[in-house]
């Protein structure tokens, strides 16, 4: 095996592996309906930042603003926008690893403002997605800015 596809190969071992640290710090999350996890690392493969969505620290995860959409909507930090406030610096030429769907566009906004160079996630279908325009304008500026978007198929082990 030659030296680029044992690179290749390894690259696509190690965006597996920090997807499942995403899954997991995903389970931190108290939203009831959809938990999301990031995971920021430098060029070394090193971890800079973690994050989940949730509110605001300080504020009361209570059952009727989790349960009710509109009220939780306005007040949730997405867990891309928590890894980045969580980092304390500049990302340039960092990856961003995220479950179980790529970034919204606010988050895709942010996730450029930082320098994130990279970000890593799952396909999903988008027909049945109600952040499906979201994903697509999310697209769209990763493509303008040049952010290179990686979707992988999620491979459930059995």
């Amino acid at each position: 095996m030659n030296n680029t596809v044992e690179a290749s190969i390894d690259l696509r071992d190690w965006d597996t592996r920090f997807l499942d640290l995403a899954e997991h710090i995903s389970k931190w999350s108290k939203d009831p309906s959809t938990k999301v996890g990031a995971v920021i690392v430098d060029s070394y493969r090193r971890i800079v930042s973690t994050g989940y969505n949730g509110f605001p620290q300080g504020v009361m995860d209570s059952y009727d603003r989790l349960t009710d959409r509109d009220t939780k909507y306005e007040m949730i930090i997405h867990a891309e926008a928590n890894a980045i406030l969580f980092a304390h610096q500049r990302m340039n030429g960092m990856t961003l690893y995220t479950t179980p769907f790529q970034p919204c566009s606010r988050c895709a906004s942010l996730i450029i403002q930082s320098g994130i160079s990279r970000v890593i996630s799952y396909e999903i279908d988008d027909s049945k997605n109600r952040w499906a325009n979201s994903f697509k304008l999310a697209k769209e500026l990763f493509d303008e800015a040049g952010v290179e978007v990686l979707l992988l198929e999620k491979v459930y082990n059995v």
